[in-house]
Order: C-alpha cells, then structure tokens, then sequence
C-alpha cells in the first residue's frame, strides 16, 4: 500500500497570481505587431532568464442570434498555412482603450454587426510557457446589421457562415476546427446555454490577469 498523505485543506479551485523580484526585463525582438521580451527573475532562490512573446492582449466575440446560432468567419492564417474558422477577434493595441469597446469594434469591422446585449462569456491565457497573451471572449446578442466595413489583407476575402451552436460543438469535439478562441467559446456557450446562461458574467466585469499584464509591462 502506498503511504498515506496527509490530507490538504483545499480552497476554491483558482490560479495564484505571483509577483516575482524582477532582475532584468529587455525587448530583444522588436516586432510589427509584437515584441519578444527577455526577464531574468528571481525564483526559489535561483534566477532564472525566459525569453517570451510579449502581447498586447486580446478580445474576441461570440455573436448568437435568436435561433441560437452562431457566427463564424473563415480566414487565412499564415503560420498554420490554412483558413481557419474563426470567432471576430482583435488585439488590445490602442493605448487605454475598454475591452468592450474593442469588441464591439472588431464586431462592426469583421462582420459589419453590433449588438444590444454584451457578456463576458470566457478569460483565457493562450500559451503561459511562451507568450503572455490573455484573451477575453464576449457573448454578443441582440444583433443588428451596420455599414459595410472595407477590410483588407488577410481580412479581404473572409467568409462568414451562420451555424447552430451544437453543429459548432460537434466540429469542435471532431477536432475539424481547432481555433482556440472559437475552442473555448463554442464550449462555453454550450455549457453556459445548459446551465440557464447563469455562469454568464457582466460586460464590464473586471478582468484581473489582463490587469496584472499590463502593470507587470516594463520599457526596455
């Protein structure tokens, strides 16, 4: 039999947010549309240097219509070499500007809607061990048609396709689309829609590791 641990006394299921003596903090990588950065910290005892993608940050949405169907758009990603089904999403690159309202503008000018209803259906961190891009994922509802929006690059040729949330699902645990922001979303929802849409949170609801990242953000 093997020993018997002593058993821990367990709080709410959450990350701990740590904050390390930072040694040194350099951008050696200076990208067009982000940086690598280098840090040197202190960690038990010993420093330690990592080198990661450092992000501007995200948002992304989920816009559902009243027959609960949800919008996705196709588009090209180069380092993967595929159009991918997406969700509209955009980062977090204009100085001091509201989550929110980044959202609502990449809405209008991926796929020309706005919505009356915004919530907070998900906050994820992408890659931890190599980038520290955190994404919030809005549920979008009550929609209405805009003015078209003129895109261009990658964004020129998007095709946009209304499915039903469970379709969505199923691609999803088929593993034939494999975008994480429409991964965690499509999951989300469906286990939102399941529970009533209680685990829902308000628009403006604070966003804690986003808020950590930005104050944690050193000049080179």
């Amino acid at each position: 039999m093997p020993d018997q641990q002593p058993e821990q006394v367990q709080g709410l299921l959450a990350d701990d947010r740590v904050d390390l003596p930072i040694v040194s903090s350099d951008v050696v990588f200076q990208g067009k549309i982000w940086d690598v950065r280098r840090e040197t910290f202190d960690y038990n005892g010993q420093q330690i240097t990592r080198e990661f993608v450092d992000h501007t940050g995200a948002v992304s949405v989920l816009a559902v219509d009243d027959e609960e169907r949800v919008l996705l758009i196709k588009q090209y990603r180069h380092p993967i070499r595929a159009r991918e089904w997406e969700i509209p999403a955009g980062l977090l690159d204009v100085a001091d500007e509201d989550p929110l309202e980044a959202a609502k503008r990449e809405l209008a000018e991926e796929v020309d809607l706005a919505a009356a209803s915004w919530s907070v259906l998900s906050d994820y961190v992408t890659t931890p061990g190599g980038n520290n891009e955190a994404i919030r994922v809005y549920l979008a509802r009550d929609l209405t048609e805009t003015d078209a929006f003129a895109r261009e690059d990658e964004e020129a040729d998007i095709e946009k396709r209304w499915v039903p949330l469970d379709e969505a699902l199923d691609a999803v645990v088929a593993r034939r689309i494999q975008n994480p922001s429409l991964v965690v979303a499509v999951y989300a929802a469906a286990i939102s829609r399941s529970r009533g849409w209680s685990t829902l949170g308000a628009a403006d609801a604070p966003w804690p590791q986003r808020d950590v990242l930005r104050s944690s953000r050193r000049p080179s």
